[in-house]
């Protein structure tokens, strides 16, 4: 009864998409019947309806709609990983281009242990998924390829020293590492820089991890990891860095954490932070409904600032951004190399994580990697200082951040 009550409907709302889209896309329904989005021999994207429950999803179609019903099981998206992605995104943004607006300031409390569990959900999968798609050194964050050609290791050690050369790191130097994941920056910070680090993170799967490299390369004396939230450190440091973390603060507290690094911060210290930006004006979401399918199965709580309420909420939090460096294509390229990786090591992948996860983890690299492709989100890194400092404190050009790159 339910199939013959909604087969006429889906018919006639396929054959308006036909018309307006032109997609090489197919929708086959649970009948086996196929209904054809464009007007080609070969589609290269097939929606594969699984239950008549399912069409209410594709008849208000969304990103999180879309891929939701793919992680649950309730449709397969049969194609290549870039044309699943590619025409996902034009059949969903079909009848839905604006931002969904579910990351608005103050819409979400971002309490310690609100965070610790975000970070706990999202970086506790287990340190074996991550490393078979991560560089040796666990690297998870946008590397840095100064010319396009590089291997993804090669990119990601470029990136740790572009930023350690950016904050002007000399020996001694003492530096804080917010979100230090599996401590990658610090031990480099450590052994090529002559630094005393200190990085923190909520993780415990990336503290024992980090604990232990930092053993393994003898770098008890210079490094120390702290299962530790940003809020309770009370340290003073000449050097800070952020990278991948303030994502996870909240809108509504980007004025507290940038306070925060002020407070933390030697007063001729410098501090860099590194993270994810809406390309939408007003910090609202991104196109589709991409942000709702994250926070529901990647990322809970996180929520993407545009760079100017990151200007704004750094100025009042104390400091004076010094240079902001978009990193857009560079993220692009970076998703881009972990989806082939995860790709490639899908068997190996699929026994360590459920179904679920490997669908949702197939998706979300994918998915980033196209958004940061299409300017549906950017990345930025803002070198800071105490505001209010003498014009001297400033280089007289950025030349000396691209030495040995």
């Amino acid at each position: 009864m339910l199939e013959h009550t909604l087969a006429a409907p889906v018919e006639a709302w396929v054959k308006s998409l036909r018309h307006r889209l032109n997609l090489p896309v197919a929708i086959v329904l649970p009948s086996g019947q196929t209904l054809a989005l464009g007007d080609f021999a070969q589609p290269r994207l097939a929606i594969r309806v699984l239950s008549w429950k399912s069409l209410p999803l594709l008849l208000s179609p969304s990103v999180d709609h879309l891929a939701t019903a793919y992680v649950e099981g309730e449709l397969d998206l049969e194609g290549t990983l870039e044309d699943i992605v590619e025409l996902g995104y034009a059949f969903a943004l079909a009848d839905n281009p604006a931002p969904a607006a579910s990351y608005l300031p103050g819409s979400m409390r971002h309490t310690r242990e609100l965070d610790r569990a975000a970070i706990r959900f999202h970086y506790n999968v287990s340190n074996r998924f991550y490393a078979h798609w991560l560089d040796r050194d666990m690297v998870y964050s946008c590397a840095y390829f100064a010319h396009g050609t590089e291997t993804l290791e090669a990119a990601q050690r470029a990136k740790i020293r572009h930023i350690l050369t950016k904050i002007r790191l000399e020996p001694d130097h003492r530096l804080l590492d917010i979100g230090c994941g599996w401590g990658a920056l610090v031990r480099v910070a450590a052994r090529e820089f002559g630094a005393r680090c200190v990085g923190i993170t909520l993780s415990e799967a990336q503290y024992e991890h980090a604990l232990r490299r930092v053993h393994e390369e003898g770098l008890d004396g210079q490094v120390e990891i702290r299962l530790q939230d940003y809020r309770d450190v009370t340290d003073r440091f000449d050097r800070i860095t952020s990278v991948g973390m303030f994502e996870h603060v909240g809108l509504a507290n980007l004025e507290d954490y940038f306070a925060t690094l002020a407070d933390l911060l030697a007063d001729d210290g410098l501090a860099l932070n590194h993270g994810i930006t809406t390309s939408a004006p007003a910090s609202d979401g991104t196109a589709g409904g991409g942000g709702d399918f994250i926070e529901k199965y990647v990322f809970p709580h996180g929520e993407l600032p545009h760079l100017s309420l990151v200007l704004r909420t750094l100025q009042q939090g104390g400091l004076e951004p010094i240079d902001v460096e978009n990193l857009r294509r560079h993220y692009a390229a970076t998703l881009s190399a972990w989806a082939g990786r995860f790709e490639a090591a899908r068997e190996a992948i699929r026994q360590e994580v459920d179904e679920k996860t490997w669908r949702i983890w197939r998706l979300y690299l994918a998915g980033c990697a196209y958004a940061f492709r299409t300017d549906k989100v950017a990345i930025f890194q803002v070198l800071c200082q105490k505001a209010g400092q003498d014009a001297a404190t400033l280089p007289w050009s950025r030349e000396y951040m691209y030495r040995g790159t």
